[in-house]
């Protein structure tokens, strides 16, 4: 009976127990996140962004594991939110913010002389991130993102693989801090239900490519067929990305729309 009695209790330390291994899992992105802001001040943007691909892949599945181990349960003092905003904050915001800056991403002799343009548009990227993770109302009820959800460190990659000029760069940050602010809703690639069955291959394809194609940029003057066939699979699963977001936000309506069309009716 006294070994019965032990077994809810060696039960809840064993949960327990998964569930700070989850907060630990989540904590790994600082580190690698940081790993990506020394490899930056190297001038190795490439370590960067592997460094930030691994980071990318702990937050994509640290809340399925935090919601499988119940982490609010087994560990209610620890926040998991809070400890994933800040790691996010880290790697998603003042990492990228730092490449554009370090790496002179903007234009040098446009309008101002020198960083300037680098600066403020790194100094940007920072203060509307900051209004992106205070926002109560930063995700939909069927998990879309409302609003530029401060993907800097994708928008990075898409301006290293793309090598687009810095004019181009900088008039894109412009245009994504300012839809930080309007209500464009921007798929999340693995907890929006609607279209899962596709979009999960696609987000493992756009994955598989970004990494492909981080790996083989030391080397751009050897490209040939097969590298320039994985860049468009990579652009296709993109405009996937892009097509699947402007339909949630022009075709198909709030469920809260339709409630308020129906009372006015």
């Amino acid at each position: 009976m006294a070994k019965i009695n032990l077994h809810p209790n060696l039960d809840r330390e064993v949960k327990k127990g998964v569930a700070w291994a989850v907060h630990a899992f989540t904590t790994c992105g600082i580190v690698l996140g940081f790993l990506a802001l020394v490899s930056v001040l190297k001038n190795d943007a490439v370590a960067a962004f592997m460094w930030l691909g691994l980071a990318l892949f702990v937050d994509g599945v640290d809340g399925t594991l935090a919601r499988k181990a119940r982490v609010l349960e087994y560990t209610p003092n620890v926040d998991g939110r809070t400890l994933d905003n800040v790691i996010d904050f880290f790697t998603y915001v003042a990492v990228p913010a730092l490449m554009v800056y370090w790496f002179d991403m903007t234009p040098v002799d446009f309008i101002f002389s020198g960083q300037t343009w680098s600066l403020i548009s790194a100094a940007a990227i920072m203060a509307v991130s900051c209004y992106t993770f205070a926002n109560v109302g930063m995700k939909s009820d069927d998990y879309y993102f409302v609003g530029f959800p401060a993907l800097w460190n994708v928008v990075v990659l898409y301006f290293f693989v793309l090598q687009t000029g810095p004019l181009t760069n900088l008039l894109t940050i412009a245009f994504l801090c300012v839809l930080t602010f309007i209500p464009i809703k921007f798929v999340h690639p693995l907890r929006v239900a609607h279209w899962r069955e596709v979009t999960i291959p696609m987000t493992v394809l756009w994955a598989a490519m970004s990494l492909s194609l981080i790996i083989q940029a030391k080397d751009r003057a050897g490209w040939g067929p097969v590298e320039d066939v994985q860049l468009w699979v990579w652009v296709a699963a993109s405009l996937y990305f892009l097509f699947i977001s402007l339909y949630r936000t022009f075709v198909q309506k709030d469920p809260e729309s339709d409630h308020d069309s129906e009372h006015a009716a």
